[in-house]
């Protein structure tokens, strides 16, 4: 409590999906110091906004989320925007937390920073030793870029900043939005909607043999706010479940969740993605103690059951 109680404490993204979750653990803790500015009012790929946030919030810590994020589609849909928007928002922010000479700065990586063909569990060391699967590889090295630029600048400059590679996030307040969302809201919605429209199939992406590893959002923002206030490291951290699921699997296990029963027919044509992807969590549980505490099908039941009021919700208001 103690740590957080007198911080100033900026938040980019905090309005958004895993931000809105580190925001209430913050302020669980104490933190009343905090600003989550919104993307109308700082646009952080304009260098001289922010500045301006910085001047304005005057943070202590600042604990850097925002991010243009989508699954496999809206990468191969926008790789450019993906890449600029990312790398210019990182790469402003760090450099505004140098001139402000701000006390820490913890920036969230991604999975997709890790080469495609990485030996499994991926191990922080792997993270140089090849090319990003290809759909994703715009997003995750504009990401990885900022993993450079700290280390960078904590030998240059002493900025001590920090950098977290979180694995495939889920969880109520995600993006159910199926030209943007990621596997699960994604396998979630069409399960949800198919079971209500007594659909007698639902057509999912790839041969479902590609494997994924995925971390409840609240767990993500326990890691992210331990690690900003325990980890002062240059060393990049995974922050993931530790258990590895095929996403033939997954859509085996929602849909028995959502009560569909219909049947599933396979899209070869669209990508698998990434072959594998599990994370060896070892170094966060060293340095800061941290390990992911919420079950796979717990949180997955929590999901579903917030998506599905959440759809009810919306369908009464649009009535």
């Amino acid at each position: 409590m103690s740590f957080w109680k007198n911080r100033r404490v900026t938040v980019t993204g905090g309005n958004g999906f895993l931000g809105s979750f580190v925001v209430e653990k913050l302020r669980a803790l104490g933190c009343t110091k905090m600003f989550v500015p919104r993307s109308r009012e700082y646009d952080l790929r304009d260098k001289a906004q922010t500045e301006r946030l910085f001047r304005d919030a005057k943070p202590d810590v600042l604990i850097h989320l925002a991010a243009v994020v989508g699954g496999i589609g809206a990468n191969r849909s926008n790789p450019g925007r993906f890449f600029y928007d990312n790398a210019t928002m990182g790469i402003n922010s760090i450099e505004a937390a140098r001139i402000a000479g701000i006390e820490k700065f913890v920036c969230a990586g991604t999975i997709c920073s890790y080469p495609k063909f990485t030996p499994v569990p991926f191990r922080e060391d792997d993270l140089w030793n090849g090319y990003p699967e290809e759909t994703n590889a715009p997003y995750g090295l504009a990401k990885k870029m900022l993993l450079v630029q700290l280390q960078a600048y904590r030998q240059q400059y002493g900025l001590n900043g920090i950098y977290l590679t979180p694995v495939n996030l889920y969880g109520p307040r995600d993006n159910f939005d199926l030209e943007s969302s990621h596997v699960i809201p994604a396998l979630i919605r069409k399960c949800v909607e198919a079971k209500a429209a007594r659909a007698p199939e639902i057509v999912a992406w790839g041969t479902g043999s590609a494997t994924r590893e995925f971390l409840y959002v609240e767990d993500a923002a326990e890691a992210i706010v331990g690690a900003a206030e325990k980890y002062e490291k240059a060393d990049p951290v995974n922050l993931g479940s530790g258990e590895e699921i095929s996403i033939r699997a997954l859509l085996e296990q929602i849909s028995e969740a959502c009560g569909y029963r219909g049947a599933i027919q396979w899209d070869a044509t669209k990508p698998d993605g990434q072959p594998r992807r599990c994370l060896d969590t070892t170094r966060a549980a060293e340095e800061f103690g941290w390990r992911a505490s919420t079950p796979f099908r717990e949180g997955l039941r929590k999901t579903i059951a917030w998506y599905e009021e959440f759809a009810q919700s919306t369908s009464t208001a649009r009535a």
